[in-house]
């Protein structure tokens, strides 16, 4: 665990950011960047400091970076439709502004945790997949993601930075918001909830790897305090799920009747994702705890 240390959360008012400086504010000095373009305010604790910036903003940079310890990297465009509307943003976004923070992490010998994203693999030759499985992006966002994951790894090798990205497989839990370009889990517990369709992309037997924000937020502590930084870790529960089976389990958990619905599939989509985990669980010790039952039971009963 992280105690008294200057932390910097950047995309802290989003939804794994948020959770990540709620866990390290009791014991540490919490700072959070955030344009607040997707996050919102009321997600920072009361006792963090805040200020309302882009990664891109040198102002805000310095302020952010100042004196600090650990980086947990965590704003981006987390959009693969987003991505493919707009490329340039969302390389700028993604890319540009992580490589701006990389050199920051390196000029104040800052630890740094980065999120990158299993869509870097795109469509795997089999399952489950281990981090070194060849890279296969299907999306801008997806060539973002695996640009960020190598520019980590090089800075660690480079300049001897403690630097360590994390393959986030599909992350859920409580805060994540709806809208357009929501999560899955979130779009169907919301159209459950009001007995509409739920509405699945394609034949339904696409299959992912649903993780619990906190076990998310378990990896990035872990990570933050590893020997064994300048490597990549698969971070998801090893089990994969189906959206067809997703959709039915919404449905039981909220006692819906909501029909069942096919569309046409989604640029970008990946077919399967199933996280191999034998390398988080043995250098980091990542041992995730909660099930997707458990979880969606949890969001709907409104713990966690």
């Amino acid at each position: 665990m992280i105690t008294d240390r200057t932390v910097l959360v950047t995309g802290g008012a989003g939804f794994i950011g948020g959770h990540i400086a709620a866990r390290l504010v009791a014991d540490n000095d919490v700072r959070v960047l955030d344009n607040v373009s997707t996050g919102e305010i009321d997600r920072v604790p009361d006792e963090v400091e805040f200020v309302q910036g882009d990664l891109r903003d040198g102002s805000a940079l310095d302020w952010a970076t100042d004196g600090v310890d650990v980086i947990f990297h965590q704003a981006g465009l987390v959009s693969v439709d987003e991505s493919i509307e707009e490329p340039v943003r969302s390389h700028r976004t993604n890319a540009t502004a992580t490589v701006e923070l990389l050199e920051r992490a390196r000029q104040e010998d800052a630890r740094i945790v980065v999120a990158s994203s299993c869509a870097i693999y795109g469509d795997p030759e089999h399952t489950p997949i281990a981090e070194d499985a060849p890279k296969r992006p299907k999306s801008p966002y997806a060539i973002d993601k695996l640009a960020i994951d190598q520019y980590t790894r090089t800075f660690a090798d480079l300049y001897d930075l403690d630097a360590v990205p994390l393959r986030y497989f599909n992350v859920y839990g409580p805060g994540q918001t709806g809208g357009e370009y929501s999560g899955v889990i979130t779009a169907f517990l919301e159209q459950a909830r009001t007995g509409g369709p739920i509405t699945v992309h394609g034949d339904g037997e696409q299959t992912r790897d649903f993780v619990h924000v906190s076990d998310v937020v378990d990896a990035n502590l872990a990570a933050a305090t590893t020997d064994h930084t300048g490597q990549a870790y698969n971070i998801g529960t090893g089990t994969s799920t189906s959206i067809r089976e997703l959709a039915e389990l919404v449905r039981d958990v909220i006692g819906s009747r909501s029909e069942i619905v096919h569309r046409d599939g989604r640029q970008g989509d990946v077919r399967h994702s199933e996280a191999d985990l034998a390398r988080a669980r043995e250098l980091l010790d990542y041992k995730p705890s909660v099930s997707l039952e458990d979880g969606l039971a949890d969001l709907v009963a409104g713990r966690r």
